[in-house]
């Protein structure tokens, strides 16, 4: 009876452990689909090198002010998953997307990046072992949500291929992967979620000092003194780099990293939300049967995490 009631409580906390980390995924993924707004009203004065700077110069400085303890013993082999973390997720990821953004259409980037799902499954596969078997309502779900995400970001316009964007958009997916792998090894080492990223964002800051001087970076703090371009810099900063990369790493340690990363198909939806909400834009059918695609295709790759569960 004690084992009984012993198993039914672990069962049960897992249980609340895997809400909590759907929780945090849609949290962060609603945030970081709503970023494309304030970033389109720092681009007026502000180069995008700048904003990427700025923001997480000021989410590392949150995340130092809310906990500013230091990560103690840490193994060199655990300082290099740090380094290559903030190499991928921070500095390579946006720095790909954001100069794909400048050799190919916008539509293109968005549905090639919702191909990081499928690329950290891969991964996953190769370097996780924890993460378990891959069952086909993974792939058939991945199916159904990129024809979503395809429908949402073309809606009607016409296809266009840029050899050169849509390479970059394809390496920027593959390394967004690459650090949602890193950050699930980074959630076994034990360490308190805050200081763990806080460590990431450093190095993707250092990493990211020398594009500086290619993009012709300049500090310019008096910009900030328009109280739009102020409040919209803190919104990415506080909110979509400091909380929402605590929160997506939250996830991850909770549900995994292919999982988490599936929450991506819900970008697109969230941005066609808020194009509605907020810049009054209408609504196409097509967009609408794509948001239903990439809802359902999202549920399909989550239900065989169920069915896996109850299979073991």
């Amino acid at each position: 009876m004690k084992y009984s009631q012993k198993k039914t409580g672990t069962v049960d906390s897992m249980g609340n452990r895997k809400s909590a980390g759907h929780l945090a995924a849609l949290f962060t993924i609603i945030i970081w689909g709503t970023t494309f707004i304030s970033t389109k009203v720092l681009l007026t004065d502000f180069r995008p090198v700048e904003i990427l700077f700025f923001r997480f110069v000021m989410g590392f400085v949150a995340l130092f002010l809310v906990c500013p303890h230091r990560l103690k013993a840490v193994s060199r082999r655990q300082e290099a998953t740090f380094v290559l973390a903030g190499l991928c997720g921070i500095c390579l990821y946006y720095l790909l997307e954001n100069i794909a953004l400048t050799y190919t259409m916008a539509s293109n980037v968005g549905v090639i990046i919702s191909v990081a799902p499928f690329f950290t499954a891969i991964l996953s596969r190769l370097f996780l072992k924890s993460e378990g078997k891959l069952r086909a309502n993974f792939f058939i779900g991945f199916v159904v949500a990129m024809a979503g995400v395809a429908l949402i970001s073309f809606n009607g316009s016409e296809l266009e291929l840029n050899p050169v964007g849509d390479l970059l958009a394809v390496l920027a997916a593959f390394v967004w992967a690459c650090y949602s792998i890193l950050t699930r090894r980074i959630s076994s080492f034990g360490y308190p979620v805050i200081l763990t990223t806080r460590r990431t964002f450093f190095y993707g800051i250092l990493f990211m000092v020398p594009a500086l001087f290619l993009f012709d970076f300049r500090i310019g703090m008096e910009r900030f003194a328009d109280m739009t371009h102020l409040l919209n810099i803190l919104y990415l900063g506080l909110g979509a780099s400091a909380l929402c990369f605590v929160t997506w790493n939250l996830a991850v340690k909770a549900l995994g990293a292919v999982k988490t990363s599936v929450y991506i198909y819900m970008v697109p939806v969230i941005t066609v939300v808020t194009s509605v909400l907020v810049l009054k834009e209408p609504v196409t059918w097509i967009s609408a049967v794509g948001t239903v695609m990439a809802v359902a295709g999202l549920f399909l790759s989550e239900y065989s995490g169920k069915e896996s569960r109850k299979n073991e």
